[in-house]
């Protein structure tokens, strides 16, 4: 029995292995076995790799595709798969794509400088005011001035907690982090007065608080079944916490975990409010919140589901369940007025959703659907593993290394391809985007500042503008 719980751990941290590095669980070429003949504490662990014939090795010992790119693409990635990457699975070719086949030339875009303090990869990150904040696998949150400056303190460390920071959100001036360790830190962000360049930040409580976990000890129906032989109280995360959101009022916090659930906090005494138990077959990876209150989560099941709390009722009820992705879905992206929804995964494919009925109300057709498949944008070459959306622009962050920016253009259905950012030396991610503050009155056009974070340990900064249509 204890050498089968043995297995069964090993097995369990080899799969946050692979979660670690790309947000799902191993395919399933991948066969596990346990080999007992040592006894408990000397289990050997053996991973067998059942190689496609389309896959081979090259000269320096790594594993490539030898696939072809099909002629259906209709964005070519500029350069085929680099050999020491594993390919992702294939792109979703039944999905019409919307991007046009010309990219914009008018657009301008360039580099502007690297953020470099990290020592592990970086996770999230997120805008704060004049700051850009930033979480890593080293535990750390540095702070960063959005127009650093030669004498600007360019590394700032704001926070650290006691495990790998996974995402991160800010509310006001509350931050927002969650970790591998399953919990979720609150900070109070303070803007130094007497230095415009500086932050600080005060760790004000640990989400679950003290006193909810207390209160759900003494009741049997607080207890739900994590694994066998072992409980744990509604109001705890048991994996990491994957993606964070807010609704539109500051009121409520979301928080996604690998644990297959999502739980709903009041941001005023961070109390749990709710959890959604089993809300995904497998890992859930992003959370995303819209104004009129329909929360979307993505899942390594290749499932997005959409849930609503009505008025007058105090839990979240399954709405739809959008399927379309061939494999795991990495990241979720929502136009400000709601009614797209942009879905990346390991299909290399970003599937444009758009509400039933258009606009940002409740939507839904006389079949239940609340939204319906637009068509896809493509050009990635790799697993897509972010996806910002900042006013009409939609970017992504891939394990290909590269950041596509598209922009909706003015009939409204095709995306046009505003351009390519490349420099990073690892798989994008996150990102994050705000509008510029330099942008002049008069100008004809409207500028971007983008950030992009790595594997690579590194973020940097890029400058994007778009003429007005």
């Amino acid at each position: 029995m204890k050498l089968q719980r043995h297995r069964n751990r090993t097995q369990t941290r080899t799969t946050r292995l692979y979660n670690l590095l790309d947000n799902r669980h191993p395919p399933d070429l991948y066969s596990f076995i346990s080999n007992g003949s040592t006894g408990y504490n000397t289990t050997l662990i053996h991973i067998i790799l059942i190689i496609p014939s389309n896959f081979s090795y090259n000269q320096m010992g790594f594993l490539q595709s030898n696939r072809r790119w099909s002629k259906d693409q209709e964005i070519a990635p500029e350069s085929p798969p680099d050999s020491d990457h594993l390919s992702s699975q294939a792109s979703l070719a039944s999905v019409s794509s919307l991007a046009s086949k010309q990219p914009s030339t008018a657009a301008n875009y360039h580099y502007l400088t690297t953020f470099k303090a990290h020592t592990a990869s970086i996770s999230t990150l997120a805008v704060a005011g004049k700051h850009l904040l930033s979480g890593s696998s080293d535990t750390q949150i540095r702070a960063w001035p959005r127009d650093p400056s030669p004498v600007a303190p360019m590394q700032n460390l704001l926070a650290y907690g006691e495990s790998a920071v996974k995402s991160m959100v800010v509310c006001g001036d509350k931050l927002f982090t969650g970790h591998q360790d399953h919990k979720i830190c609150v900070w109070k962000i303070d803007h130094d007065v007497s230095n415009r360049k500086m932050i600080r930040s005060t760790k004000v409580a640990t989400l679950p608080t003290l006193n909810d976990r207390v209160t759900k000890l003494f009741s049997a129906k607080n207890y739900v079944k994590i694994r066998r032989n072992k409980v744990s109280t509604w109001v705890n995360h048991v994996d990491a916490v994957a993606a964070l959101a807010v609704s539109h009022d500051g009121s409520l916090l979301y928080s996604a975990s690998w644990d297959r659930t999502f739980k709903v906090w009041r941001t005023s005494d961070f109390k749990c409010l709710e959890s959604v138990w089993n809300a995904h077959d497998d890992a859930i990876n992003a959370i995303v919140v819209s104004n009129d209150g329909h929360v979307y989560t993505g899942s390594a099941d290749r499932k997005i589901k959409v849930w609503r709390r009505h008025d007058g009722e105090k839990k979240h009820r399954l709405v739809d369940t959008l399927e379309k992705h061939k494999s795991a879905v990495n990241a979720l992206g929502l136009s400000p007025d709601g009614s797209v929804l942009y879905s990346g995964a390991c299909d290399r494919s970003i599937i444009v959703w758009e509400k039933v009925g258009g606009g940002g109300g409740g939507g839904g057709d006389d079949d239940g659907r609340h939204m319906v498949v637009a068509g896809a944008l493509r050009g990635h070459s790799m697993a897509i593993l972010c996806i910002e959306v900042v006013g009409d622009l939609v970017m992504s962050g891939s394990a290909d290394k590269t950041v596509r920016i598209w922009r909706k253009g003015i009939d409204g259905k095709k995306y046009i391809r505003v351009g390519v950012l490349e420099g990073h030396n690892g798989p994008i991610k996150c990102l994050a985007a705000a509008l510029d503050g330099c942008t002049s009155a008069d100008s004809s056009g409207t500028s971007y500042k983008v950030y992009s974070g790595s594997l690579d340990r590194d973020v940097k900064m890029w400058k994007v503008w778009v003429p007005f249509l």
